[in-house]
């Protein structure tokens, strides 16, 4: 479960001893797109080390790889080998390279004993779009990420406040995530100054569904920590609400502040207090 997912660059030192005290639910460390060419053998190497010495580590750590297509991705894979490593972000995905990928990787961890590696899909192009209710099943998944800016390029559109360009993205990975249990996760807001405009654009992606937002900056965390949080409101509402049911055993559907509670609403409920324990917001 996730509220904040917090992109590292792969060769920038100081952020790297520094990942475990931000306010992140997980660490990206980038070996891609923050990557120049000339840099990825070091940025590589840094992670390793990092990874590999750090006494103490993020709560959950998740490693951006390259495209299967490129000479880096198999090193990138090597990093696995460190055990310290959660989840793999897979850049441009879509139901070729994903396929692709899963047979890589069940070869490398069988060869080298570890254990299976779950799957974060960046989803960055038309195709990844469109490909989404082809492999949204595929069992290795745990989230589906928007990656808006590659997606705008692929289209040849320009990014905007409103995020009108990307609605039919958004809306197609929650409900495929909704469908197959994974984590929907908003793409990065890029205006890393404009905190007002942050909280605009992660509320609105939260009440579209999403239940995660990237962040390229760690004075973006907070921000996102709340919207994506249960509020104290939503808390104490959902714990009487509960409470009252346990009182009616039984009962089907009951009257709670001038509205019915049914079953879908007892099971938002449940939800939000589940999040709330497990974000220790209770």
């Amino acid at each position: 479960m996730f509220r904040s997912l917090l992109f590292i660059p792969g060769n920038n030192p100081s952020m790297l001893q520094n990942a475990d005290v931000f306010l992140a639910d997980a660490i990206i460390f980038d070996l891609e797109d923050a990557i120049s060419i000339n840099e990825k053998n070091n940025a590589r190497n840094l992670v390793k080390n990092y990874l590999l010495t750090s006494s103490v580590l993020p709560k959950q750590i998740i490693l951006r790889v390259n495209s299967i297509n490129t000479e880096w991705f198999k090193k990138d894979i090597e990093l696995l080998k460190t055990n310290k490593i959660n989840y793999l972000l897979i850049p441009k995905t879509d139901k070729s390279s994903l396929l692709n990928i899963e047979e890589y990787l069940s070869a490398f961890e069988k060869e080298n004993k570890l254990v299976e590696t779950k799957i974060i899909a960046l989803v960055e192009t038309a195709r990844g779009v469109n490909d989404l209710p082809l492999f949204a099943e595929n069992k290795r998944l745990i989230a589906l990420l928007l990656g808006a800016e590659d997606l705008a390029s692929d289209l040849q559109i320009k990014r905007t406040e409103t995020g009108e360009e990307i609605f039919y993205a958004r809306s197609k990975i929650i409900y495929a995530a909704v469908d197959h249990n994974l984590i929907a996760i908003d793409t990065p807001y890029t205006n890393i100054n404009n905190l007002e405009g942050l909280l605009k654009d992660a509320t609105y992606a939260a009440n579209l569904g999403m239940k995660a937002k990237a962040c390229i900056h760690p004075n973006q965390l907070e921000v996102v920590n709340k919207v994506f949080s249960p509020s104290e409101q939503e808390i104490k509402w959902a714990k009487e609400v509960i409470k009252i049911s346990l009182e009616k055993p039984g009962s089907g559907a009951f009257q709670f502040q001038g509205k019915m509670i049914d079953k879908p609403i007892l099971d938002r409920a449940e939800k939000i207090l589940v999040k709330a324990k497990h974000f220790n917001l209770m």
